[in-house]
């Protein structure tokens, strides 16, 4: 898969999902369409329990669906295997996080390199890749420093590394600013933006801040299980 494809990165076709508790059914997500073309940007809106983690957890291929339709990249990824997922999840989604999910033994350089040595790239290799990236988001002087030893738009800058090391088709990022002062909060989503500009990388953002929510192509606010656009892609 590349990001030259012409088909749409994310189509989803009548996405139901939901879960088992005390054996009675309860729905989260019901009857979802959605598409999202190769280098868009796009802020997932919702109040906490709408479902918006849920949809995400789809796109990201953490968790599986009840029905419907979802291809990746004109992949059906409904139906394929473990193995074949975990290669999708490794090669072509990269995740960031509100609480940054770094490892704190590893340093800076050695965090960024990880998705890299998990596809069994040469040690040498992974860590130049890895400090490419590093000085592509500022931190080129904090190689060798451990996450402790960084501030949290530091640390942010650190897990956005990691997460395009690989070079992905797809960026999930879970609330990335929920954790940050507003200055920083604008550093990190000024760098998310370039940088989904400037490699045709698509980006999904979960938020509950309308600011930020503004700044990407698209606003997709879910409610009830159900999505709805809130602000269509500019021209």
């Amino acid at each position: 898969m590349n990001n030259t494809t012409i088909e749409s990165l994310i189509s989803l076709k009548g996405i139901n999902k939901g879960y088992k508790i005390n054996n009675n059914y309860l729905p989260i997500l019901q009857d979802v369409f959605l598409t999202i073309k190769t280098g868009e940007s796009c802020a997932l809106l919702g109040a906490s329990g709408s479902g918006k983690s849920t949809l995400l957890n789809i796109l990201g291929l953490l968790d599986s669906v009840d029905a419907g339709e979802y291809r990746f990249a004109g992949h059906d990824v409904c139906s394929a295997t473990p193995d074949e997922l975990a290669a999708i999840r490794n090669q072509q989604i990269g995740f960031v996080f509100q609480s940054f999910n770094l490892i704190p033994r590893l340093n800076a350089i050695e965090n960024v390199a990880l998705p890299l040595r998990y596809r069994s790239m040469k040690p040498g290799d992974a860590r130049q890749r890895a400090q490419q990236m590093l000085a592509e988001v500022g931190l080129e002087q904090r190689a060798h420093h451990r996450p402790a030893d960084l501030s949290g738009g530091q640390r942010q800058r650190l897990a956005i590394a990691r997460a395009l090391v690989g070079q992905p088709s797809l960026i999930l990022a879970d609330e990335p600013t929920g954790n940050l002062d507003p200055g920083t909060a604008d550093d990190i989503m000024d760098l998310l933006i370039s940088l989904n500009r400037a490699h045709d990388v698509t980006l999904v953002v979960v938020t509950h801040d309308s600011a930020i929510a503004r700044r990407l192509n698209r606003q997709i606010r879910v409610t009830n299980g159900a999505v709805q656009e809130l602000c269509p892609c500019p021209a």
